[in-house]
C-alpha cells in the first residue's frame, strides 16, 4: 500500500459515468448511519470535504437518505465519486457490486479481484545470434515488473524465450488459477518483431523464430479461457512492425477519412473486452535507448504513475501516444505508439491499492 502511494502519488480521483445517480435510491436505503459517519470522515481526511461541508452535512439533514443525497451531491460537484465508489467497495461490498453490476459504463472491481490480479510479463533481451541483442531491454523489465506490481498484479516473468516457449507460456498462463477470481489481466511482450508477430531468442537470417499477435488473442479468448470472460484483456507489445521509419511530410490539411461497417453479434464475441497497446504502426520500426529502454515502456510507465487514478485505460493509453505525438524525448515522428483490436465494452480503472480507511 506504501509503495503504491509513493509511485502515484495522492491525487484527485475522477469518474466519468454517473451511475451513482441511476442508483441513488438504492444507495439512500442500503447505507446506515455509521457508514455515512465513515464516509464523511475518510474524505474529510483526504481533503475531498472540509471540516464545515461535513458539519453542514449531518446538522442539516434529519435522516440517512438525506445525508446520503447531499452527501453524493457535493463530492460529483467536485468530480471526485470514483473516491466515494471505492469507500463504498471497502465498506459495503455486496451493494458496489450490485451498482457496478447494474450499470454499463464500467467493468467491476473489487477489493477480492484485485487480490486476484495476475499478469503475463515476457521480455528476450539476449538473442542466439547476438547482433540481435537488445540493449537496454533489462530496464523495460525492471520497469514494467515494478508497475504492474504497484497496480496489483502478481507478475508472472519469463525471459530469453524462443516462440515456441513463449506459446507454453501463453497457455500456461490461460490456466493460472487466479483467472477466475481476477477482474483482469495484462500480457506485455517485449522483443524484436515484424508485422504480425513477435520473434523469439532463435531467430536468425532464414531460420525464423515468430510468435503469432493472433496467438495471444487466441490463448485468451472466451473460446480458450472461459475464465477471463467479460474481463478486460489488456495487451502491451514492445516489438517492431516493420523497417520503415514511421515519419512522413504531409500537407496541413491532409485528413485521412475511413469508413467502417459494424457487425451485430448476437453471442459472446470470442475476442471481446481486448485492449492493445502495439509500439508502432505496422509495417514501422520500434525505437529503444539503450541506457533507460523502450520509449513505450517508458511513456507507459509514467503516464500510468501520473494518471492511473483519474483515467480508464483507453485514455491512459491515449496519453501514451500523445507522448509520441509531442516528439520531445523522440524527434522526427519516428514512431507512434498504436491502441489495437479494443473491444472493451465499457470503462476499465484500474483501482491500484485501497484507500485509507
Amino acid at each position: 500500500q506504501e509503495k503504491r502511494r509513493s509511485l502515484f502519488g495522492q491525487h484527485t480521483l475522477r469518474y466519468d459515468c454517473t451511475f451513482l445517480y441511476l442508483h441513488v435510491s438504492l444507495f439512500f436505503y442500503s447505507v446506515s448511519q455509521e457508514m455515512i459517519t465513515q464516509f464523511l470522515d475518510n474524505l474529510l481526511d483526504e481533503g475531498v470535504l472540509k471540516f464545515e461541508e461535513k458539519d453542514k452535512i449531518i446538522k442539516a439533514n434529519r435522516t440517512t437518505a438525506k445525508k446520503a443525497r447531499d452527501l453524493i451531491d457535493k463530492v460529483m460537484n467536485k468530480g471526485d465519486e470514483v473516491t466515494l465508489i471505492l469507500h463504498l467497495q471497502m465498506k459495503h461490498l455486496p451493494l458496489y457490486k450490485h451498482l457496478c453490476q447494474t450499470c454499463d459504463c464500467i467493468y467491476p472491481v473489487t477489493s477480492k479481484s484485485i487480490k486476484n490480479r495476475v499478469a503475463l510479463l515476457i521480455t528476450n533481451i539476449t538473442f542466439a545470434d547476438e547482433k540481435y541483442n537488445r540493449r537496454g531491454a533489462e530496464k523495460d523489465e525492471e520497469n514494467m515488473e515494478e508497475l504492474l506490481s504497484t497496480l496489483g498484479y502478481e507478475v508472472v516473468k519469463h525471459t530469453n524465450l524462443t516462440a515456441k516457449k513463449m506459446e507454453n507460456a501463453l497457455d500456461d498462463f490461460s490456466k493460472h488459477p487466479k483467472l477466475k477470481e481476477t477482474d483482469s489481466v495484462f500480457v506485455v511482450i517485449m522483443s524484436h518483431g515484424k508485422l504480425g508477430a513477435v520473434l523469439g531468442v532463435n531467430h536468425k537470417p532464414g531460420e525464423p523464430d515468430e510468435l503469432k499477435v493472433d496467438d495471444i488473442y487466441d490463448k485468451l479468448n472466451a473460446k480458450n479461457c472461459r475464465a477471463l470472460v467479460d474481463k478486460p484483456k489488456i495487451i502491451i507489445i514492445q516489438a517492431c512492425r516493420g523497417k520503415e521509419t514511421g515519419s512522413a511530410l504531409v500537407e496541413a490539411d491532409d485528413v485521412a477519412v475511413r469508413e467502417i461497417d459494424e457487425d451485430v453479434l448476437r453471442f459472446t464475441h470470442k475476442e471481446k473486452d481486448f485492449i492493445a497497446l502495439l509500439s508502432s504502426t505496422p509495417h514501422t520500426k520500434s525505437w529503444r535507448n539503450t541506457f533507460k529502454g523502450s520509449y513505450l515502456i517508458l511513456f507507459t510507465v509514467d503516464v500510468f504513475q501520473t494518471n492511473v487514478l483519474k483515467d480508464h485505460i483507453e485514455d491512459l493509453f491515449r496519453k501514451v501516444m500523445k507522448r509520441f505525438e509531442e516528439g520531445k524525448e523522440l524527434p522526427d515522428c519516428r514512431q507512434m505508439a498504436t491502441k489495437d483490436r479494443c473491444t472493451l465494452t465499457h470503462h476499465f480503472f484500474l483501482f491500484p491499492g485501497d484507500l485509507k480507511q
